[in-house]
């Protein structure tokens, strides 16, 4: 049995970022995004090998690394989406609602380590 999750916690630590352990937290927080995420591994890897670079998994890693620090708190996860809805929307100026996601987003990448 897992252990109750408070409401303004994390709903996992931070994953290694490598791909198996992205994968499990995919798995684990948004089990719907597993088939993308593994749809995107195996473009990355024919990239890679395409490419004769490590650079396309490097990237890959980053997005789904940034993907997970967003997605393991729900608050953050959902104003995240919100924003994005009320971009696609196009019912208003975007300025603000683009510098928010900005923020979300360069939080995540420090979380991340990247």
């Amino acid at each position: 049995m897992t252990a109750p999750i408070p409401a303004d916690g994390p709903l996992i630590p931070m994953p290694e970022l490598t791909v198996a352990a992205m994968r499990r937290a995919v798995a684990r927080i948004t089990p719907s995004r597993v088939r993308a995420f593994d749809e995107h591994l195996a473009e990355a890897a024919t990239n890679a090998q395409q490419a004769q670079s490590l650079a396309p998994l490097r990237a890959f890693i980053h997005v789904w690394a940034v993907n997970v620090a967003i997605a393991r708190y729900p608050a953050r996860a959902a104003r995240f989406r919100a924003l994005e809805a009320l971009i696609d929307a196009g019912n208003e100026d975007p300025t603000e609602a683009l510098a928010e996601i900005q923020q979300i987003l360069d939080g995540a990448k420090a979380e991340a380590g990247l």
